[in-house]
């Protein structure tokens, strides 16, 4: 072999090998799929939503320098089983007593102590409680607050703070506090809870802000969240079109208190940044987090794929490129599933306390705790109680989703408060109808029932009332089909009128149909709310004294509303109509059906429910009903209509025999 030849081979190999020691002592940094990090559901960074960013999709794993800078989680022994004794929870219900802090308490103690007050987890001495609420506190030098008595170093004990602060890692107490940081957050024990502006609202809370769903021509298509708060927004942004300038124009800065017009928010991962996406999910519009280091908010139980974008910061310039050929049916999703997780979990202070809660509550009942369905789709999990039922097909709001059907017969509840003739009549006018199961008589009269019924086709039960307005809504073990009509002893109907607003509520069985309406609308002169008893096209409420719904709202009268607005009712009888509308209004965010009724039976009917004493005047009742509703729920939630369900051919030109509710037909 030549000389040169040898040289030049001994220089490669020399070459070749001195890239192999400097490969073993500086390894290249590679986005290889790396070791998921132990007790974590998910990786960093976490593709939330692959479907559109597929070509920049990888692993749920963690690079090598990313598992050697995340430190193990405090208190990581820590775990449900282990630091949380469910044998103290009487029948695997959750009881929860509240340590009233030393001193003063503080303005966001005192909205804790206000949204749990009356609620059914509520309990007045820790003997009846298996979780011990603590608050924590600073005294004036920084020094954390004296920890409360029966600590038992933690276990049982919920530590719940709504804002950043100190003192909350205490011993083997569960944290439910704000953002907290990934490194920390002990996932199936602590509850991440969301960064909450110091004015937000205590009950109901304002609605989302979102108007149309589907981007406008030449919207923004991004807005930047900005490190010190507000937001920041390109004027030449992309618009929906495809076509994107390539010189960024002017920046247009936005305070923290204004919410962007845009389709996307970019949040930063950084910690500080966590106040934003809450502003970001109330406004619809869509947050896009780059690789967040803080938990999201209730992650144990909310599916953030169907409302957020979870990106990786290290490929800044593909995600706007991914986020512009994003189909408008994917952004239409997911500006509607914003908009559902704000108002059914963080659109209140009590909303939150609540939802952390009812996570707890699902811990203790297991298998038997809320489906993944139920937590994100709407009404939610803290208006579907799993106490009714664990079938899905046996709530009124999910037939659509289960594809099943409502059953094809009714109860019929009459509430006897003075009783007198047209109850016999009643009777038989409900028994007449080819789809009623049965007949309970709820009676709250002064005098005895009387000794005999009238025969009829279906069985008759005579239930005794404590003469209290709630009686009528409460979940009654006699009742046993999923459809109720709601009767008043002077309710004058028809079987054909019976039978037609059944069919149409078998079409629509998550909301109230009924003959009766009445409609809401805001007094400017008064400052307040007002309600027309008077017979016009668009209502909003029907009555119960003749109605059909769902026997599940029972159910939720009885055990979701507070006490308070129970006793409101009990007080003052004629404000039930009004709860009862308001409570099926915030489940189904829908108005209420009306069927045809009688006109000379509408001039007929009572406006009040009938009480001792003289009746007031009705449209002044009505105005200091809805009022009071009103205040005690934080928000209006009735919807105005004015779609009315009539018989088909009514007035067609056929033969009488053809028709199917011939009675019902006007001369």
């Amino acid at each position: 072999m030549p000389l040169w030849r040898r040289k030049s081979f001994w220089l490669a190999l020399s070459v070749f090998w001195l890239l192999l020691i400097l490969l073993g002592l500086f390894p290249l940094r590679l986005a290889v799929p790396p070791r998921p990090l132990p007790g974590r559901s998910q990786g960093w960074p976490r593709w939330l939503d692959a479907a559109f960013l597929r070509s920049f999709f990888q692993s749920e794993a963690l690079p090598e320098d990313a598992l050697q800078l995340r430190q193990a989680p405090r208190g990581s022994s820590c775990t449900w089983g282990a630091c949380f004794d469910t044998s103290k929870c009487k029948g695997n219900l959750l009881k929860i007593f509240v340590h009233t802090p030393a001193g003063p308490t503080a303005e966001a103690h005192r909205r804790i102590l206000d949204s749990l007050e009356g609620s059914r987890f509520y309990a007045l001495s820790p003997a009846e409680a298996c979780l011990h609420l603590f608050l924590p506190s600073q005294d004036h030098r920084g020094a954390c607050g004296p920890l409360p008595p029966h600590w038992n170093g933690g276990r049982n004990h919920l530590v719940l703070s709504l804002y950043p602060a100190p003192c909350t890692r205490l011993g083997q107490a569960m944290v439910a506090e704000a953002s907290p940081s990934s490194d920390i957050f002990r996932p199936g024990f602590d509850v991440a809870l969301p960064y909450l502006p110091e004015a937000h609202p205590l009950r109901g809370g304002v609605p989302g802000q979102l108007r149309q769903h589907s981007p406008q021509p030449g919207a923004t298509l991004l807005a930047v969240a900005e490190e010190k708060g507000g937001w920041r927004t390109h004027a030449s942004a992309c618009p929906w079109d495809g076509h994107c300038e390539q010189d960024p124009g002017s920046q247009q800065t936005h305070p923290g208190e204004t919410l962007p017009n845009a389709t996307f928010c970019l949040i930063p991962g950084h910690r500080s940044a966590a106040s934003c996406f809450l502003q970001a999910l109330q406004a619809g519009c869509i947050p896009v987090l780059l690789s967040p280091r803080w938990e999201l908010p209730f992650s144990e139980v909310i599916d953030w794929t169907k409302a957020a974008v979870i990106a990786d910061e290290r490929l800044p310039l593909q995600v706007p490129a991914a986020l512009r050929e994003m189909l408008p049916s994917r952004i239409l999703s997911l500006r509607q599933q914003t908009q559902f997780l704000w108002t059914a979990y963080f659109s209140s202070v009590e909303k939150v306390v609540h939802t952390t809660l009812e996570i707890i509550q699902d811990r203790i009942w297991g298998a038997s705790g809320h489906p993944s369905l139920m937590w994100n789709s709407p009404p939610g999990a803290l208006l579907a109680l799993p106490t009714f039922s664990t079938s899905l097909k046996d709530f009124p709001f999910y037939h659509l989703q289960q594809g099943s059907s409502p059953e094809s017969s009714f109860s019929a509840l009459i509430w006897v408060g003075v009783s007198g003739e047209p109850l016999l009549k009643l009777i038989q006018v409900v028994a007449g109808s080819r789809h009623c199961a049965q007949i309970l008589i709820l009676w709250s009269s002064e005098e005895p029932p009387p000794d005999r019924w009238p025969e009829t086709t279906v069985p008759l039960t005579v239930i005794e009332g404590h003469r209290k307005a709630s009686d009528r809504f409460f979940p009654y073990d006699n009742i046993s089909t999923n459809a109720i009509l709601s009767l008043d002893v002077h309710s004058t109907l028809s079987t054909s009128e019976v039978d037609f607003a059944f069919a149409v509520w078998q079409s629509f069985p998550e909301r109230m149909v009924g003959f009766l309406t009445w409609n809401h609308f805001w007094n400017e002169a008064q400052g307040g709310w007002g309600c027309s008893t008077e017979l016009a096209n668009e209502f909003s409420m029907v009555l119960t004294t003749a109605a059909f719904y769902h026997r599940y709202y029972h159910t939720l009268f009885t055990h979701s509303l507070t006490k308070a607005l129970r006793t409101l009712v009990d007080d003052a009888p004629a404000c039930v109509d009004f709860l009862m509308n308001f409570l099926v209004a915030t489940v189904t965010r829908l108005p209420p059906i009306k069927v045809p009724y009688g006109r000379q039976r509408q001039d007929a009917a009572p406006l009040v429910a009938e009480g001792p004493g003289p009746r007031p005047e009705p449209q002044l009742l009505a105005q200091d009903c809805i009022n009071r509703v009103t205040a005690r729920f934080g928000h209006m939630p009735l919807v105005s209509s004015r779609v009315r369900m009539d018989p088909v051919l009514f007035k067609d030109p056929v033969s009488v025999q053809r028709k199917k509710y011939r009675s019902l037909e006007k001369p």
